[in-house]
């Protein structure tokens, strides 16, 4: 394979992180304007990496959203269409929620999918082929930085209000050609599944005027507060302590629980953890035991009323999405508990939803979520196309075993070999 010399960059040529570049910058009267109105936008080119520029049509829209209490807030969306294509061509909309597992502005994908991006780290450049996969649908594409300018990892609701507000602001910017009335899928996994989860709870009573024909969430978390028990201490404990890093932003009455327990060891560590990309995280808290540096250990940290109170709000699975949901879990998955994810599933179900639930015994946390990406890819089609859908729940040995699976997965691979070319990303029937 023959690389594209044009298609490399130099480390020099850095976009400025969010807090440093002015086009992130709140203006005045922005409070005043609708959700989802657009108060900014600028095209960008995208790249793997960092370093291999990829052709695919790239804007970034900075939009009015709001916080978990309703407060008024900007954020920011990078929208894409497939190369060369035709925005007078109707086409459905994706809005695809990273795992960004971080509260360093460098890991928003804003920054991160960019050109000349320093990503070492970070999770949204491993994700961007599965962005590139929905393009060569045909599809148009929202990636939101659905946890804020400030990073606010693991907050309730705000999440779906950004990934909401970034759809409305998409269908009105008029270089994609979309319209009100496009219809829009959700999809996410792990943190960017938990994100896609609140936005399908919240997107009938938020932003009703949507078309949303369904959602589907990979290992979407289910019970943070388990999630943050069964991982403290392990291999993953750098996802406790960005959690509490994006907690104590978010909920102003955490960090006197935190004063009032933590010793001056893990603060300290905790100010890491806002600098840090999610892979450099997970490196530096591996095997660290936040019990430690806990005054009355964490039973006592957990029996605090106030975090008690924040745990309740940020748990899912309350409110009943309206469009069908398609939830993929891992049986052995060693990040997420399936146990949280069936309990979660089922609380949709008690609710009302249609949820079809697909568990798989084979794949680890990460690996899965590049083997479902055929699975997800067609049941979102068949969204697309109106065809029913009903509740069930499925247990497959694999989603990598017969024939069309592999033939999908070495179309992924051949995908992932020409980004690295630098080739153009087409949608499927666009004119070349």
């Amino acid at each position: 394979m023959r690389l594209d010399p044009l298609a490399l960059t130099q480390w020099s040529t850095a976009p400025l992180l969010p807090p440093e570049d002015p086009f992130y910058a709140t203006p005045p009267g922005a409070e005043l304007l609708a959700p989802g109105t657009v108060v900014r936008s600028r095209s960008v080119e995208l790249a793997l990496f960092g370093l291999v520029r990829q052709r695919i049509a790239a804007w970034q829209l900075l939009y009015r959203t709001c916080d978990l209490d309703g407060a008024p807030e900007v954020a920011v969306t990078t929208v894409l269409l497939p190369w060369g294509a035709d925005p007078t061509r109707p086409r459905p909309l994706v809005s695809f929620q990273c795992a960004i597992d971080a509260v360093a502005p460098q890991c928003f994908p804003s920054y991160a999918l960019r050109l000349g991006a320093q990503t070492t780290g970070s999770i949204a450049p491993l994700e961007l082929p599965i962005v590139a996969m929905a393009l060569r649908q045909g599809w148009a594409v929202s990636v939101p930085d659905h946890e804020g300018l400030g990073g606010r990892f693991g907050a309730a609701r705000e999440p779906g209000y950004r990934a909401l507000d970034g759809i409305r602001a998409a269908l009105g910017f008029v270089p994609l050609g979309l319209t009100p009335t496009t219809p829009v899928a959700l999809w996410g996994y792990s943190g960017g599944g938990l994100a896609t989860a609140w936005a399908a709870e919240l997107a009938a009573e938020y932003a009703p005027e949507l078309t949303i024909v369904g959602a589907a969430a990979g290992s979407p978390v289910g019970d943070p507060a388990a999630a943050f028990v069964r991982l403290n201490g392990g291999w993953f404990a750098g996802f406790p302590a960005a959690f509490v890093a994006g907690l104590r932003r978010a909920y102003p009455d955490l960090d006197p629980v935190l004063d009032d327990h933590l010793d001056d060891r893990y603060r300290a560590l905790l100010g890491e953890a806002e600098q840090r990309t999610t892979f450099a995280l997970l490196w530096r808290f591996a095997r660290r035991d936040v019990a430690r540096h806990l005054r009355e250990g964490l039973a006592g940290l957990l029996a605090e009323p106030a975090l008690r109170r924040i745990l309740a709000d940020i748990e899912p699975g309350t409110r009943a999405p309206a469009a069908p949901l398609l939830v993929v879990q891992g049986v052995r998955d060693e990040v997420i508990a399936v146990a949280d994810i069936d309990a979660h599933v089922q609380r949709y179900r008690e609710a009302g939803a249609t949820v079809e639930y697909l568990r798989v015994r084979r794949g680890s946390h990460l690996p899965l979520e590049f083997l479902v990406v055929p699975v997800v890819l067609a049941w979102l089609a068949d969204r697309f196309a109106g065809h029913p859908v009903t509740s069930g729940t499925a247990t497959v040995a694999s989603v990598a075993r017969d024939g069309a699976a592999l033939r999908a997965h070495l179309g992924f691979l051949a995908l992932v070999a020409g980004m690295v070319g630098g080739r153009p990303i087409r949608g499927a029937g666009e004119q070349v």
